[in-house]
């Protein structure tokens, strides 16, 4: 492969979300594990989840909504999703105490609409931009999604704090 086809395929826009979908459902796999730093997986999932979305709506789902084929109302649907996995996330992240029955049911109802989110942008958004938008323009996509996700973990945009503004505008 070609070093500039490589680096189109590091940037992918479509395999960089991805590989994040696969990283919180591990660090969710962690959260429900008595045996593991469920508060540390929860820190890292919050920051994960809060930039990850932020940086799809700064900087992916508009660009997506210019290309024919790409579904515009799945795209405003999976913002409308982001929203309420803030509210389920910061729900989980008002609890005190971690593995308490609250904790484990608002785990549970977090999970559940992230995995929802998931597999709806997965099938409608995420394969509308493989087989519609051209190799070059996912890799450019993916290079701001990337510098657009750093700058919001870089600010600790997972903090109870930013999430609770998040959720409460």
């Amino acid at each position: 492969m070609a070093a500039d086809a490589q680096e189109h395929e590091n940037q992918d826009v479509v395999a960089l979300i991805l590989k994040d979908h696969r990283t919180m459902e591990e660090l969710f796999r962690r959260m429900r594990s008595v045996e593991a730093d469920r508060a540390g997986a929860l820190a890292k999932l919050s920051a994960l989840l809060v930039a990850h979305g932020e940086a799809e709506e700064a900087e992916v789902y508009g660009a997506l909504k210019r290309f024919k084929d790409v579904d515009n109302a799945e795209v405003e649907h999976g913002a409308e999703e982001h929203a309420e996995g803030n509210e389920a996330l910061l729900a989980l992240l008002e609890v005190s105490e971690v593995g308490s029955d609250a904790w484990d049911a608002r785990l549970e109802d977090l999970v559940k609409a992230v995995n929802h989110h998931f597999d709806e942008e997965e099938r409608t958004i995420l394969n509308g931009a493989r087989e519609n938008v051209p190799d070059e323009r996912r890799a450019e996509l993916g290079a701001a999604f990337l510098r657009e996700r750093e700058r919001r973990l870089a600010a600790d945009c997972g903090s109870v704090e930013n999430v609770r503004a998040l959720v409460r505008g």
